[in-house]
């Protein structure tokens, strides 16, 4: 007669089986890690603070003659005073208030001499901060030339204002001239400021205070020729457009 029970071993496998699955869980299955592929950001360190910014920025601009007295009287002045001072012939021309002075002919003098009096010089004239033996650079020769004519320009114009009108060029330059060679001076002293010419100048009389410059044709007490043509010169500089 069969037996329907179920043997003792496989009531055992039935038994390991039924222990060995997990009971089913009602709970959602958890997602899988997203992967982000941008990194966190860093934090951005604070922009430094802007420096202070001083009243005055940069430098002051150089001072020029032709800002002083307009690019035709400087233009002037740059070809006159070498001539008049070496007896060397230049070329120079002014452009945004620059200079560049071309040497063509004539003795150029950058070696310290002295002059007819005795009185140390180089350059065009210039006595100022000159020692035995100095030997200037044509540079520094332009240079000098500038620096001297801007410091006999200035008193020039403060002791005779009306030859800053741009109709009065012409006696500018001549009496520009003139001080490079006698001095600025002073009102009521020696040099141009107190000589007959700008005495007559401040009274309006421009033709008779051209006509006295030629009495300053003496050094060291004598009359010199050279001085006397110089003068004449100048003279004829300022009798222009009169």
């Amino acid at each position: 007669m069969a037996n329907n029970q179920p043997s003792f071993w496989s009531w055992i496998l039935s038994f390991f089986s039924s222990a060995a699955t997990p009971p089913a869980s009602n709970a959602p299955p958890s997602p899988a890690p997203r992967h982000d592929p941008t990194p966190p950001a860093r934090p951005v360190p604070p922009a430094p603070a802007p420096a202070p910014v001083p009243a005055t920025a940069g430098k002051p601009g150089k001072k020029t003659l032709a800002g002083l007295v307009g690019v035709s009287a400087a233009a002037s002045l740059f070809v006159l005073i070498p001539r008049e001072e070496s007896g060397r012939v230049v070329n120079a021309v002014v452009e945004n208030g620059q200079v560049t002075v071309t040497h063509v002919r004539g003795a150029e003098h950058r070696t310290a001499y002295r002059d007819v009096v005795g009185v140390l010089t180089i350059c065009d004239g210039d006595t100022h901060n000159v020692v035995p033996g100095q030997v200037a650079t044509r540079a520094e020769c332009t240079d000098r030339l500038e620096r001297q004519l801007i410091a006999h320009t200035e008193p020039v114009l403060r002791c005779v204002p009306a030859l800053g009108r741009p109709e009065r060029s012409n006696q500018l330059v001549a009496a520009v001239s003139l001080a490079y060679n006698i001095g600025p001076g002073r009102v009521g002293g020696g040099g141009f400021c107190g000589s007959t010419a700008a005495r007559l100048f401040n009274a309006g009389r421009w033709r008779e205070g051209c006509d006295a410059l030629v009495r300053h044709n003496r050094a060291g007490g004598r009359v010199l020729a050279g001085l006397t043509a110089r003068r004449n010169r100048e003279r004829a500089i300022c009798l222009r457009g009169l």
